[in-house]
């Protein structure tokens, strides 16, 4: 019955399949974002080349008459607007109302001059930040390419108040385009309102920014972040490669945040609402002849629901300048798993950098101050493990009279009895060594991410040769110096239980840190380093506390199988094997 009902349905589908394909015209999709389950929208492979504008969110244009008129409000000529702050320069150009630059005031590139964001070792046809995108191509290129008219400009001297940037375009066929970026003096957002018209009827425009971000030390190392999609939705932050985007480049939803970042810094929108996002993986190829590599980076494209203003937020992924334009933004800097644990880390390096002035003292600091609270359970473990090492001559004794035994033989079991048998003797816990220092690992892991995360380091300098915390040491001092630290460390630490093998494989793991470490920040290696320091001299300090170790000879075979009952009495011995 079941076999016909099967071969009934297959033969239904093929019938119905026939009748579509022979019979009925397709018809078009309506235009839309088509947002699935979960907030996110259909993706739609893109094709468009680096250069040339990302596709637009929706499928169907929608024409709005002639797009090529002659201009009504417009400039005769080319020209940059600048606009400077205590926190940085944007440069503006009035073709097209976008940004030409945007450099950071407090962060220096490797000439230690302001860094800048915007991408320029691109093609010169690119699409500039704030670039204007429309249903309709033409319009889109009419509006890129028009003259604005730019007002409220400051002049040369950094505002002191809030300042409101205008570009205004319209032309004869009824096109018309209003452009305003209103800035802070203390504040990396900058409000974007746009506005454009054909005729009677408002049309929608997505802003786009092109291939982000500029800087190039942040891209750069194997610990550094490339340009990614980041967006935050319903308190749930994703992060997207070039190869994630290729898959699946528009996504929709209510979003917190929604942009692009790298490292150490980061361009997005800020509370957009409702809205859609394209991504497009971009390629920059290395400079001929130079000693540059290729670049990986990322442009967006952000559709509001709304016409209202939207606040984006470019520059440094820093904690308080995060927070302080929104809380839920603090999530774009990837902390990891132990970002309860970095959160307070990091405010207590900068506390104590508040007192030393110096970020790699601090690190210094910081670490003496956590490993001495750390002090009772390391000392804890120490003493556990020099238990097992005093017991250790009686457990070997144990499992070499059972090594001929195999691992199924019954007799292999009375070994473990035996072994818990004297562990509980002697008030030994086997595990008492391992959990103490379980208890640090995640204090661990999040200072070594917070160091690897924290744009507090980036250009810090500490002493001598290392004047960069963020970068490796390039004469790899202090790689070496945690080498022989570890080293030393380990040679002094008890081991319980470890065959010779073993214990070469410990002596060989420092080596291993030591190459893991080459190119790691210089400030994780001082970390180490210091941690490394401390850890040797508590093994001295609790070596001294608990005095030399009290090693017992092997009890007798029969000796140890003699069970204790109450009043002192023992039960009769089992068989000598």
């Amino acid at each position: 019955m079941e076999r016909r009902v099967l071969v009934a349905v297959i033969l239904s589908f093929l019938v119905l399949y026939g009748y579509q394909a022979l019979f009925i015209t397709p018809t078009q999709p309506p235009s839309g974002d088509g947002a699935t389950a979960g907030g996110q929208a259909s993706a739609t492979p893109d094709k468009t080349p680096a250069a040339a504008i990302p596709a637009s969110p929706s499928s169907a244009p929608s024409p709005v008459g002639p797009a090529a008129g002659s201009p009504v409000t417009s400039e005769s000529s080319e020209r940059d607007v600048r606009i400077e702050t205590d926190r940085f320069i944007a440069t503006f150009t009035n073709r097209g109302a976008r940004l030409k630059s945007w450099r950071l005031k407090r962060y220096l590139d490797d000439a230690q001059q302001p860094l800048e964001l915007v991408a320029h070792d691109i093609s010169a046809d690119v699409v500039l930040p704030f670039t204007l995108q429309l249903e309709d191509v033409a319009v889109t290129r009419t509006l890129d390419s028009a003259l604005y008219v730019a007002s409220g400009a400051p002049g040369a001297d950094a505002i002191t108040g809030p300042t409101t940037l205008t570009f205004e375009y319209s032309d004869s066929t009824g096109l018309r385009a209003l452009k305003s970026f209103a800035f802070l003096p203390a504040s990396y957002v900058v409000t974007v309102t746009a506005t454009v018209t054909a005729g009677d009827r408002a049309l929608a425009p997505a802003i786009v920014w092109g291939p982000a971000l500029g800087d190039h030390d942040s891209t750069s190392g194997s610990y550094s972040v490339k340009p990614r999609g980041v967006f935050s939705s319903a308190d749930s932050v994703t992060r997207l490669t070039g190869s994630e985007v290729g898959t699946q480049p528009t996504y929709s939803g209510d979003f917190q945040f929604a942009g692009v970042d790298d490292h150490y810094f980061i361009t997005t929108a800020v509370k957009p609402g409702p809205a859609s996002i394209t991504y497009q993986h971009v390629s920059i190829p290395a400079p001929t002849g130079g000693s540059e590599a290729a670049r990986e980076l990322m442009s967006y494209s952000l559709k509001p629901q709304g016409t209202g203003a939207v606040d984006f937020f470019v520059g440094p992924k820093d904690f308080d300048q995060l927070a302080a334009v929104d809380r839920s933004l603090v999530r774009a800097i990837d902390f990891g798993y132990f970002a309860f644990v970095i959160v307070p880390l990091l405010r207590a390096l900068n506390w104590v950098y508040g007192y030393v002035g110096n970020y790699g003292w601090a690190i210094i600091v910081l670490t003496v101050l956590i490993n001495a609270a750390m002090f009772p359970l390391r000392h804890k473990s120490v003493v556990s493990m020099r238990k097992m090492q005093e017991l250790q001559p009686e457990a070997k004794a144990i499992q070499d009279h059972y090594a001929k035994f195999k691992s199924t033989d019954p007799e292999k079991q009375k070994m473990n009895q035996e072994l818990m048998a004297l562990y509980r003797d002697r008030g030994v816990n086997p595990a008492s060594g391992c959990i103490p220092m379980l208890l640090t690992l995640p204090v661990l892991i999040a200072f070594y991410n917070m160091l690897t995360t924290a744009i507090e380091l980036r250009g810090a300098p500490f002493v001598g040769w290392i004047q960069d915390l963020s970068l490796y040491d390039r004469y790899y001092v202090t790689p070496i110096l945690m080498l022989l630290s570890q080293v030393w460390q380990t040679r002094i630490t008890p081991t319980a239980g470890a065959d010779p093998a073993q214990q070469k494989m410990m002596m060989f793991m420092p080596v291993i840190m030591m190459f893991f470490f080459l190119w790691a920040p210089a400030g994780v290696a001082i970390y180490w380093f210091v941690s490394n320091l401390w850890g040797i001299g508590q093994q001295y300090l609790t070596n001294y506390l608990i005095g030399p170790p009290n090693v017992r000879p092997p009890r007798h075979a029969a000796e140890r199988r003699v069970k204790r009952v109450g009043g002192g009495k023992t039960e009769g011995a089992a068989r000598e094997s």
